[in-house]
């Protein structure tokens, strides 16, 4: 079972982006549903720069060719096996964005749900005092929803 809200959050990169509010994105780069998604992950991103990480369940070296190849800038650490970082957070589906503040859970998001995606990104705007702009709407070439 993932985190929930109010649980205590394991600390996920270094620096700004380990402090204060922000989104983190569990995913696979062969995962097809993540494939779909890392386009809203970029503007999740692009949104709320300096806020936005991914965690990649693969080496280092994927993850960087499947930002090169679907033109994605947002960082991203490696979680490789035994997945260590997945575990603490009870991954058991990617997709998966959880909404962090002052080490806790806000918002948990599981597979690729418009509504949900746009509701944490929802909650990250009002944590850092931004209104949000959805990340994704109807028409934009995705379904509702598609399981992870």
């Amino acid at each position: 079972m993932p985190l929930k809200p109010g649980a205590e959050a394991p600390v996920v990169g270094t620096g700004p982006r380990a402090e204060g509010p922000r989104a983190v994105m569990f995913y696979k780069v062969t995962c097809p549903t993540c494939q779909i998604s890392a386009p809203v992950a970029e503007r999740f991103h692009k949104a709320f720069p300096d806020r936005f990480l991914g965690v990649g369940q693969d080496p280092a070296e994927k993850l960087d060719q499947f930002a090169q190849e679907l033109g994605l800038s947002f960082p991203s650490v490696a979680d490789e096996a035994p997945y260590q970082l997945s575990q603490a957070y009870g991954i058991r589906t990617v997709p998966t964005v959880f909404v962090l503040q002052d080490g806790k859970v806000v918002d948990v998001v599981e597979s690729w749900d418009r509504d949900g995606w746009n509701r944490a990104a929802a909650k990250l705007g009002a944590l850092v005092g931004a209104s949000a702009e959805a990340v994704s709407w109807e028409g934009d070439g995705l379904p509702p929803f598609r399981p992870g």
